[in-house]
């Protein structure tokens, strides 16, 4: 089974534009993210695919590998799946170029997943950590998931999620976290499928797998990922480094 990893880097942020390529101890956030990919020693391969030639020539001149996107795409996994429909690989990891923390415990648990489907139940995996501050699960901009009794998701929202009519029954937040492993077959499936009301209300592109009857399998996590989503984010994780 080959398994590569694959970090979508686009140039332009709404939040941070630029980000990826902003200094972050003496290498640039997207140069950092790479070479943890790789260091992380799980992958066959690891790709940056971007829209923008300074990243790609960032990767490329530290000896790294990248690929020019040729489309403009809506989300990370259309960017990934024109990425690697001419690869020859099984499985195709989706790292965030914005996490230059990788940990490699909670990707490898994503991994291990495909590893133990011996009959190719389960088309995507991801992962998720409990919440239970207030302000935290109420955040439109922390993405929120529900499964079935077997790990299997059922939704997503930015919406709370179950909603709490009930207090003492037991529910647990799960923050979802936008690291997936896809068989390659199910990425390009996406890829071809159009996008449909709930994925356009929510602007989450996992509720398109949802729709068309993809299985994900979510994986709980204790891990935290530390992205870069603000100025005040680099900051910070230039203190940590």
């Amino acid at each position: 089974m080959k398994i590569i990893a694959v970090i979508p880097a686009r140039y332009a942020s709404t939040r941070f534009p630029a980000k990826l390529m902003q200094d972050l101890g003496g290498k640039t956030v997207i140069r950092r993210t790479y070479e943890a990919a790789v260091n992380s020693g799980l992958f066959d391969d690891v790709f940056v695919v971007t829209d923008s030639i300074l990243i790609y020539d960032e990767i490329i001149s530290h000896g790294g590998k990248a690929i020019m996107s040729v489309k403009e795409h809506e989300s990370g996994s259309d960017r990934i799946a024109e990425a690697v429909e001419n690869l020859e690989v099984d499985i195709v990891v989706n790292v965030q170029g914005d996490e230059p923390f990788i940990n490699a415990a909670p990707l490898a648990k994503v991994i291990d997943v495909f590893r133990n489907d011996f009959e190719h139940k389960i088309d995507l995996a991801s992962l998720m950590f409990e919440i239970t501050n207030p302000e935290e699960i109420n955040n439109p901009n922390n993405v929120k998931v529900v499964t079935d009794q077997n790990g299997f998701a059922l939704y997503f929202s930015r919406s709370v999620i179950p909603y709490p009519r009930e207090t003492n029954v037991g529910v647990r937040y799960m923050k979802h976290i936008g690291i997936y492993a896809f068989r390659k077959e199910a990425l390009l499936a996406f890829y071809h499928l159009p996008m449909q009301s709930l994925e356009a209300s929510e602007k989450l592109e996992q509720l398109r797998y949802l729709e068309f009857g993809k299985r994900i399998k979510m994986v709980e996590t204790n891990h935290v990922a530390i992205g870069i989503d603000t100025p005040e984010d680099l900051e910070k994780a230039r203190k940590m480094l």
